[in-house]
């Protein structure tokens, strides 16, 4: 298992050979510090639960790691020097060394082992490979005596951990008695057919084997075979006893190894006096108190192993679990407390849930990663199932109450604003705690504090179970389900009651630590702390883009850029800065501003730039105001814009609608063509017009009507997508439109009410409109009925249009004008697609390609392809439109068009259109690609 562990001197592989097979892990995100018991865990190389375990337990044998810090480079060597040759370096004791130094003072979650396993000269399956954590030890230790022959610790396991028995056979007939000596460094007790410790010692070293019957022993002085009787007894009991549980067997019928599962007690203190030798010495030679119990969870062909270990020195901060009982006579003032103060939980209310968690916490605030699994242990459902559908995700939640959470420890943690604990009811943090540190009283404590809240008896508390990386508190009492069951003790550790820790050791990490590895430890302090700074600088940068009110004008509803090109800032900003910070930092770049700067959340929408929260609390962190990366910030007075007051928040969102009027003439129609490119008219001769307008969404549609200038006997319609397609059918030609009528009462619903979003046509019509053949009114739905001289449908070329996403946008600055070609295409609403496009492709005479139809919509960006397979009509095309022809394939009936990019944000990475089936799964469409 060790390979050539002992060879430390004589092998030069031992010291120089790295480990085959291991690549370490190198990542920009830094070891996290301790956790809230103050302790370091040990990692896990793949299948070395056995090994931190054991060495675990022995860091916390004070007297081990001291007689080990004892031994100084003078003997030990020193590891800059051992690929020197002629220098002797002991490296398995140099190793463990900074292991345990590094256990003890370095702010780290957990430390690695794989510099102690190069000592071993282990390779890469050592590392992943599990074995027996009882063989382990007694190697171990053989390798450590090997390793200080000639030191002056060459002794100190012997000393510590080495005992004797005295094995006796009496003959019956003269009564002759002959002893053998044994040495142990632990003992082997068995587990098959007992219950307890207790039982199994008293098996082995007070009962006698008789030797009778066919089993005689032949007595040295009767020379012949005679009744004896065989006994054992301790003849020297070592400071530390270690008892190896023999939990694993052989079932010869079924010929297979099987695990004692059964209960198996085992004492927190044990009197040896019964199992002894000699037993005329006080009680005090033959105590023991456990202080280490390492566990085995699984079978006898693998598992997993930790331990419980007593904190003796009192190195870790100690919390009694949640569970943890109250003295019985204190528990009705604790209740009468607790009504009192805690929050009434209300499980349908997310606010009252939330903050009735984290007020119940100990130190009034719960880590963000774990506040989701305690508010299911509080309602019995997650926050997805229960209130997500309606309030959003957990942590837009949080950030929507600023007024009642804060993000705390760089936002890790989430605590209550008003009401904080008051000093009498917090107990220190344990966040607040150095490596170092030692609990402090709280000064002023009231006696009242000492009678809701007594401290956790000395006696019993500091057990921690140490499991891996992870080290929490338990109870003394835990100890008890590890009697039996699958999960269940495996090695016992007890010390003699006689050793008393002097005082100056208790909460004292750097007790007998060598100088040199205290100063190794600050040294990887600093590093990490730096590692830490950098790390959150960084990963807490944003990237801001500033939009300044000089550069904008209030139109239609929403904030418009007053060049074609908008003007934006971008700044780098520490989002663990107050906004008081960011207000000033944008003092200082734009030194020309003048009074008040407000700092309010933007956001793009088809409209423009509308406005949402302002940012007034200087004193707040831009994490818990919920900044993030590529956030929008306008930059204003917080009143007006160019003079005009600007509506803020989501019931103000602008809505872009597609206004359509009837087209009164030529004249009117000349002057429209000449504005096409400014005002977004789409028009081709008598029929209908079309313009994008924005709106405020909380606008209603009569302050609509009258921002279009239209009379109040003005009919508003909407698109009805009610109508059967029978009805839309009007002769031959263009078809006909169904449009329904907002009744008067709509006038005062809002738009948001209406559910009006971007893109949504309104057609404004007002009573002589009905004098013309195109407009029928039945009840609450006008028809729209085309023209027969308006079947037709413009075809305009790109190129290079084929773009997804936003490509009718950015290609128009790229592409040469005389490239773009556009034709007027015969066309009626049950002609098929297919045929528009063969007929503009002969007519502008393209070459044999794939080439696409696509709509545009009223910001001018490319929509997906129209299913050619389908009619004008059925396609949903409106004669007297614009389809673009562009290179690509369309989609069939049974087909979708999608396009997506590839990147942290939509415009940074490659975009990329595909056509896949609609049966396909999203995986498939991706492996696909």
């Amino acid at each position: 298992m060790f390979g050539n562990l002992f060879e430390e001197e004589e092998e030069d592989s031992l010291s120089s050979t790295p480990a085959r097979g291991r690549v370490a892990k190198v990542g920009d995100e830094p070891p996290p510090p301790r956790g809230r018991s103050n302790l370091c865990g040990i990692k896990n190389q793949g299948g070395t639960c056995y090994l931190n375990s054991l060495l675990q337990t022995l860091l916390f044998t004070p007297e081990f790691r001291e007689e080990l810090f004892s031994l100084g480079p003078d003997e030990l060597g020193c590891l800059e020097d051992k690929e020197k040759s002629g220098a002797e370096v002991r490296v398995i004791p140099l190793e463990l060394q900074r292991l345990f130094a590094r256990l003890l003072l370095v702010d780290q979650q957990s430390a690695s082992t794989a510099d102690l396993t190069d000592s071993f000269g282990w390779n890469s399956s050592e590392g992943t490979n599990q074995h027996d954590v009882q063989e382990l030890n007694r190697i171990l230790f053989s390798a450590l005596e090997h390793s200080l022959v000639g030191t002056a610790g060459s002794t100190f396991i012997h000393s510590l951990y080495h005992g004797t028995i005295v094995n006796s056979i009496v003959c019956k007939e003269c009564g002759n008695v002959s002893q053998r000596q044994e040495d142990f460094l632990d003992l082997t007790v068995c587990v098959c057919g007992v219950s307890s410790l207790e039982e199994a010692l008293w098996n082995m070293f007070v009962e006698e084997e008789l030797f009778e019957g066919n089993n005689l022993y032949r007595c040295a002085q009767c020379d012949r075979l005679v009744t004896a009787a065989k006994s054992a007894k301790l003849s020297m009991l070592p400071p530390f006893m270690t008892m190896s549980l023999l939990r694993f067997s052989f079932d010869f019928a079924k010929c297979e190894r099987y695990k004692e599962t059964g209960r198996y007690s085992f004492p927190l203190k044990i009197n040896l006096r019964p199992f002894c030798e000699q037993t005329d010495g006080d009680d005090s030679d033959y105590s023991y108190e456990l202080f280490s119990v390492i566990i085995h969870k699984g079978g006898c062909y693998g598992g997993h192993y930790h331990a419980y270990i007593r904190d003796i020195d009192q190195l870790g901060q100690w919390e009694p679990p949640e569970d943890d009982c109250k003295p019985k006579t204190k528990k009705k003032v604790k209740q009468e407390v607790k009504e009192e103060c805690e929050p009434k939980l209300k499980e349908d209310d997310p606010l009252s849930v939330l903050t009735t968690i984290i007020a119940q916490e100990p130190s009034r605030s719960v880590l963000l990663d774990q506040l989701g699994q305690k508010l299911m242990d509080k309602i019995g459902a997650s926050w997805s199932k229960k209130f997500r559908k309606h309030y959003g995700p957990i942590g837009k939640f949080l950030q929507s109450h600023t007024d009642i959470f804060m993000l705390v420890c760089n936002g890790t943690r989430v605590a209550l604003k008003a009401n904080l604990p008051s000093p009498t009811t917090e107990p220190p943090s344990p966040a607040k705690q150095t490596v170092n540190s030692v609990p402090a009283p709280e000064p002023g404590a009231a006696e009242e504090e000492t009678e809701l809240q007594p401290k956790p008896e000395v006696e019993g508390s500091h057990w921690f179970d140490v499991n891996d990386s992870a080290v929490t508190s338990i109870r003394e009492s835990d100890i008890e389900k590890q009697f039996q069951g699958k999960e269940s003790a495996y090695m016992l550790f007890y010390r003699k009651t006689q050793l008393h820790r002097p005082s100056e050791a208790l909460n004292c990490p750097q007790y007998k630590v060598p100088h040199h590895l205290i100063q190794m430890a600050q040294e990887e302090n600093l590093k990490l702390q730096q590692m830490r700074e950098e790390f959150e600088a960084s990963n807490n940068s944003v990237e801001l883009c500033l939009h300044l009110a000089p550069c904008y004008r209030l139109k239609n509803g929403a904030l418009q850029p007053t060049s074609k090109e908008p003007e934006t800032t971008t700044l780098t900003f520490d989002r663990r800065k107050t906004v008081g910070d960011l207000r000033l930092a944008i003092y200082q770049k734009q030194e020309q501003w003048e009074g008040d700067m407000a700092l309010t959340v933007a956001k793009s929408l088809p409209a423009g730039l509308h406005l949402y929260n302002t940012l007034t609390d200087d004193n707040v962190s831009l994490y818990s105001a919920g900044i993030y990366v590529n956030s929008d910030l306008f930059v204003w007075n917080g009143r007006e814009v160019c003079g005009a007051g600007v509506l803020t928040g989501a019931q103000w969102e602008p809505v872009l609608l597609t206004v359509v009027r009837p087209s009164l003439g030529e004249k009117e129609k000349e002057q429209e063509e000449g504005e096409e490119g400014k005002s977004g008219f789409e028009n081709g001769g008598p029929g209908l017009k079309k313009e994008a307008r924005a709106f405020a969404g909380g606008a209603t549609l009569g302050e609509v009507r009258e921002a279009l200038g239209e009379p109040k006997g003005s009919l508003l319609c909407q698109e009805h997508s009610g109508t059967k397609k029978g009805e839309q059918v009007s002769g031959e030609g263009g078809g006909a439109s169904g449009w329904r009528v907002f009744p008067p009462d709509d006038m005062q619903r809002t738009l948001k009410e209406l559910s009006l979003k971007d893109g949504d046509a309104l057609l404004v019509l007002e009573q002589q409109s009905f004098d013309s053949s195109m407009f029928t009114l039945d009840g609450d739905v006008v028809t729209v009925t085309t023209p027969s001289d308006c079947r037709w449908l413009h075809i305009e070329f790109r190129p290079q249009g084929g773009g997804g996403g936003g490509g009718g946008g950015r290609g128009d600055g790229e592409e040469e004008e005389e490239e773009r070609k556009k034709i007027k295409v015969p066309a009626t609403g049950n002609m098929l697609l297919c045929d528009v496009k063969q007929r503009a492709i002969e007519e502008l005479q393209l070459p044999g390609a794939a080439y696409c139809l696509r709509q545009v919509d009223c910001t001018g960006k490319l929509l997906p392809p129209v299913c050619e397979e389908m009619s004008v009509r059925d396609a949903g095309v409106r004669l007297m439109t614009t389809l673009t022809l562009c290179p690509g394939n369309a989609p069939k009936a049974s087909q979708l068009f999608l396009h997506f990019s590839v990147g942290s944000a939509p415009s940074a990475g490659m975009e990329m259109d595909i056509i896949v089936e609609k049966t396909c799964t999203v995986k498939e469409a991706l492996v696909g690609t």
